[in-house]
């Protein structure tokens, strides 16, 4: 097999031969699926190449190497959170409250890295270089600063939410007995009760999540209002 050679495969759906091309798009699902397999370690451009049945020097015709391939698959996953919410902040049109609007990014925020928790690791480490995360960026603090944050500020509150999501992401995907009422000793009655299975709803990591992003909205809009800064 050649670098050239075109690669079909057989849609039985439709009875036809699709083109299976090797194209950036593609190297980014290959590259998103072996970190959700295997881990953001086992990122690198020749387990790639074999994922692929391509030679690694082909890869190069798409990216110019893996810090490449990380900052597009950084601006895939920002693809999917929504950030409209900071585009209304006192708007004339619909005017939405800037923590509204925090509490809807931060949602839709989890959502998105709670599907691929292994990128947490590596685009956490990562110096950001792609242009669409800076406009989310851009985004969110604009919307802030419209909200009556001082720009000297927008990005620790910024940064403070993007940590808990982070963190939450991490705690939605873990075991469901990563901490059980069976696995605690008798001797510690009050975590016990606490881990009580009718208590479930309210003790999840969703429901941790939620409380975690509404006391730190709270505080920060107490901290705004006060003039704390």
């Amino acid at each position: 097999m050649t670098e050239n050679t075109i690669h079909f495969v057989w849609n039985q759906g439709k009875g036809e031969e699709v083109d299976m091309r090797l194209n950036s798009d593609r190297l980014v699902d290959a590259a998103l699926d072996l970190v959700d397999v295997e881990g953001s370690e086992a990122l690198s451009m020749r387990i790639l190449a074999a994922r692929v049945d391509r030679q690694v020097s082909s890869l190069y015709n798409h990216v110019s190497g893996r810090s490449e391939l990380i900052e597009l698959m950084r601006a895939r996953i920002v693809a999917e959170i929504d950030v409209a919410a900071f585009a209304r902040v006192d708007s004339v049109e619909c005017e939405e409250s800037w923590d509204v609007a925090l509490e809807s990014w931060a949602r839709s925020y989890l959502r998105a890295f709670a599907a691929h928790p292994n990128l947490i690791r590596l685009l956490a480490t990562t110096s950001i270089g792609d242009l669409s995360t800076y406009q989310m960026y851009d985004t969110v603090v604009a919307g802030l600063r419209r909200g009556g944050w001082p720009q000297s500020r927008t990005v620790a509150v910024m940064r403070t939410v993007e940590a808990h999501v982070l963190g939450s992401a991490l705690d939605i995907i873990a075991p469901a007995d990563l901490i059980s009422q069976d696995s605690a000793d008798e001797r510690f009655s009050e975590i016990r009760a606490a881990l009580d299975p009718r208590c479930a709803d309210t003790s999840s990591a969703t429901a941790a999540f939620e409380l975690g992003l509404r006391a730190l909205v709270d505080g920060l809009r107490l901290q705004l209002e006060a003039g704390a800064l």
